[in-house]
């Protein structure tokens, strides 16, 4: 029988994520949260600790402190049998610069490659929403002796144009790779999608070493997307990988090939709510192949009437461990840990990061609303679109975000005292 390969992972997490501003405004991408309890970086972590690929460095660049504190405290495995998850920050060690791109980033750390000595390396991004058993996407990598294998899913031609793209024979040789073009080819067939690249590579060692190492004769390659895979392409070594094949562990059938690209404050906005759908494309509720978090000491989420008696409405909604809805109406909506939800309010189609306190009468839709604020008795936002606008920011979808501390208040999550009253807070703090 033929011995496992050993596989070592790293996970793309240096990235601005400009298009999410403002919710990157104080934190890298994949520490944004996400569905209420995670981050983004948890998704990635999940599919790989459930399938027991546990040899795992973290690349960091991007004001990377929540996501190093949340990786720390979070994601420890038993040291026992060597296995790690383990943030690595830019080092600057090939000169005095930070990454120039993702491909650079391995460059920069080929140590940690040298120091395992796999037999092949899964790259994958840190920011996507997927369920994923990368076993059988390395099984068949390895069986196919390909230098690169790519995962690839189809997405509509519209979106395709944020993504590489992928042109391959049937025998799943990749022929073309076009990154983030303006008009990208459609499957044949087919022309209102593309195959789309999901940003998850596995390679062979050897092929990654020497195509991320700059020669004499080639032009440093510091992207993969933009520079590698097109490079292996040329040499005929790249494949590519149909997601929507890979069989996971307690999921259905409709839920298969989910993928989402939570690059857009849009794209963000509607993958959170895909999990409150009363047959949610994406179920949190998989215990054979759970999503895997930090659970902070906080008691259960409550929901009572408010001081004077009023009862509270709550539908279609997560409420995460120490939230509290006191006489308000909670519609469509995610309530972070630690949110205190006033009587009076009406929140619907929201999310509320961790520790936001929303106040007596206060209206919220269509938003969301990040950490570190309380908003005041009677508040509206994403009520009057003009409004918001000279106020927060407005996707061009419509979702106001307000951004981390914008309405003043400390960060609440988990702090004593989340039972009482929310107050308003100083008017200047929401001015400015």
């Amino acid at each position: 029988m033929a011995a496992e390969p050993r596989i070592l992972v790293v996970v793309l997490a240096g990235g601005e994520g400009k298009r999410l501003l403002p919710l990157t405004q104080d934190r890298a991408k994949p520490a944004v949260p996400f569905g209420g309890s995670y981050r983004l970086i948890d998704f990635a972590l999940s599919n790989f600790a459930n399938a027991g690929y546990l040899k795992i460095v973290v690349l960091t660049q991007y004001k990377s402190h929540s996501l190093d504190r949340h990786i720390s405290q979070t994601w420890r495995f038993s040291t026992l049998l060597g296995n790690y998850v383990t943030p690595v920050p830019a080092q600057m060690r090939r000169g005095p610069y930070w990454f120039l791109g993702s491909a650079d980033a391995i460059y920069q750390n080929l140590n940690l490659i040298y120091d395992e000595r796999p037999d092949h390396v899964c790259v994958f991004g840190a920011d996507h929403i997927y369920r994923m058993d990368p076993r059988q996407m390395v099984a068949e990598h390895v069986e196919s002796g390909a230098g690169v294998t790519v995962a690839a899913i189809p997405v509509a031609r519209e979106q395709a144009s944020e993504l590489g793209v992928i042109e391959a024979e049937s025998d799943g040789r990749i022929v073309r790779f076009h990154e983030k073009v303006e008009n990208p080819p459609t499957m044949p067939g087919d022309e209102t999608r593309c195959l789309a690249s999901m940003g998850n590579y596995v390679f062979e060692t050897q092929t990654l070493i020497d195509v991320v190492t700059p020669t004499g004769k080639d032009q440093r390659r510091t992207d993969i997307g933009g520079h590698v895979i097109p490079a292996l392409t040329a040499a005929g070594v790249s494949r590519v990988y149909d997601f929507s094949r890979n069989d996971v562990p307690g999921q259905t059938e409709h839920e298969r090939g989910y993928w989402r690209d939570v690059g857009s404050l849009d794209a963000f906005y509607e993958a959170n709510m895909d999990l409150i759908a009363p047959v949610p494309e994406f179920n949190l509720y998989n215990d054979e192949w759970p999503v895997l978090t930090h659970q902070p000491s906080l008691p259960p989420a409550k929901v009572s009437r408010g001081t004077a008696g009023e009862p509270s409405f709550v539908e279609g909604s997560l409420l995460c461990q120490g939230s509290i809805v006191s006489g308000a109406h909670v519609e469509r909506s995610i309530v972070g840990p630690g949110v205190y939800v006033d009587h009076g309010a009406r929140v619907v189609d929201t999310i509320l990061f961790p520790g936001v306190r929303v106040g007596e009468g206060a209206q919220l839709e269509r938003c969301v609303i990040d950490k570190s604020n309380v908003v005041p008795p009677g508040f509206r936002i994403g009520i009057d679109r003009e409004e918001d606008a000279s106020r927060f920011t407005v996707s061009p979808g419509g979702v106001t975000v307000v951004a981390k501390g914008e309405l003043g208040g400390p960060d609440l999550a988990g702090a004593p005292g989340l039972r009482e009253p929310c107050v308003e807070p100083d008017r200047a703090a929401i001015s400015g």
